[in-house]
């Protein structure tokens, strides 16, 4: 069984579409309303595509895990189709736009799934949503579980990938930092920033790939120390300016080419 079958047994339960990321999914596509077809490359089980289906558009998710994409409820304007993003098993200027949603990490070849974006779309918009990992390791969870960042430190930095992407689509391309929010619906790595307590819970580290990819001992060793320091008062002292924000830099960004 692989990482994403065995994932997506609980995946919708903490990983539900934001309405935030949503929305600025359908300002940077910036497709007037109409009948336009958006590619939605890593799909997992579809919270994103059935999020703009709602909003009107015809969806075709692209999800390389079956098991992940049955997950999908069927809707009429979601086509459901296994496949990877390095090759993306549509014709050339196909359809309106890409996006990607927290995919990058797991493409075999970066690249490639850029140039394949950038054929199947008529003239972009691409939009990824993705993280630096040089930032995210600034945060305070990386001091308790490193490998949510330290597992994706060959990954490019934001301005890097910016610069691959533009080289790979012959598209301008354009970084768009997104802080997260305290009340984020998504529970990816850094989603609890403000609320240590979830990451104690194993149901809710289940459906962050970077915990699935870790070895048990060190998130059992992470779990510990921040049950420990939660209890003592010592990640209070040591953090708690967090509690008093509204949002956090964490290295969350959209990429946008067109």
């Amino acid at each position: 069984m692989t990482l994403f079958d065995a994932i997506s047994k609980t995946y919708n339960k903490t990983r539900v579409a934001d309405d935030r990321i949503v929305s600025e999914l359908i300002r940077l596509a910036d497709l007037e309303k109409g009948d336009h077809i958006i590619a939605d490359i890593g799909a997992g089980t579809g919270n994103y595509s059935i999020a703009l289906a709602n909003a009107g558009f015809q969806i075709r998710a692209v999800e390389p895990s079956a098991t992940m994409l049955s997950k999908l409820e069927r809707k009429t304007n979601i086509e459901r189709i296994v496949g990877c993003a390095e090759k993306i098993p549509f014709k050339t200027g196909s359809v309106d736009a890409v996006i990607s949603v927290m995919a990058l990490p797991h493409f075999s070849d970066i690249k490639q799934a850029f140039t394949e974006m950038a054929r199947v779309s008529k003239k972009g918009p691409i939009i990824l949503f993705a993280f630096d990992p040089q930032i995210g390791k600034q945060t305070w969870i990386h001091n308790y579980f490193p490998f949510c960042w330290d597992k994706f430190s060959n990954l490019p930095t934001a301005e890097d990938m910016a610069i691959m992407l533009r080289l790979c689509t012959n598209l301008s391309s354009q970084i768009v930092p997104f802080k997260l929010p305290a009340d984020l619906k998504d529970h990816f790595a850094a989603a609890a920033w403000k609320t240590p307590g979830l990451y104690l819970n194993e149901d809710y580290r289940l459906n962050i790939s970077s915990f699935r990819l870790a070895g048990v001992e060190a998130v059992n060793n992470g779990v510990k120390r921040l049950a420990a320091d939660l209890e003592t008062g010592r990640w209070e002292n040591s953090y708690g300016e967090v509690l008093r924000m509204d949002e956090i830099d964490a290295g969350y960004y959209f990429l946008l080419a067109k």
